[in-house]
């Protein structure tokens, strides 16, 4: 079981883990081992709450298949039981990503303050900047 937060777990049931041949150069037992896991979760079918579906199917993520199915592979770890854990820790990690709000932004104006700061700064550079070049003002 996955728990996501203190009201929200995954059942072992609704995460589907198959072992699979990593990419890339390797050694001697490249072509026997199977270390990479790809793992698919199903999240029209999970059990969990609605407001966390229509957060992660609105993802715009190349992981996320039309059917709503997330697949990850985790093959960066040498060992299948590391990258197990990685591909649920990546699962865990995405799904709080996507239930997380981001804060409304407001838009400010600088302060007159600051805005007098910045012209006389300006005028300042143009000053020095014409007196080191010898042109006239």
């Amino acid at each position: 079981m996955l728990t996501i937060s203190n009201s929200v777990t995954i059942d072992e049931w609704e995460v589907e883990l198959s072992a699979i041949r990593s990419q890339g150069a390797g050694g001697q037992n490249v072509n026997k081992v199977a270390s990479a896991i790809h793992l698919r979760f199903d999240i029209n079918r999970s059990k969990l709450p609605e407001f966390y579906k229509e957060r992660l199917l609105a993802l715009k993520d190349s992981r996320i298949t039309k059917e709503g199915v997330l697949i990850i592979k985790a093959q960066s770890h040498r060992t299948q039981e590391l990258n197990r854990e990685d591909a649920l820790k990546r699962l865990k990690d995405l799904i709080l990503s996507a239930t997380k709000v981001n804060k409304a932004r407001r838009a400010t104006k600088p302060s007159r303050n600051s805005q007098r700061k910045r012209m006389d700064k300006k005028t300042k550079h143009g000053q020095t900047k014409a007196l080191r070049g010898n042109i006239k003002l």
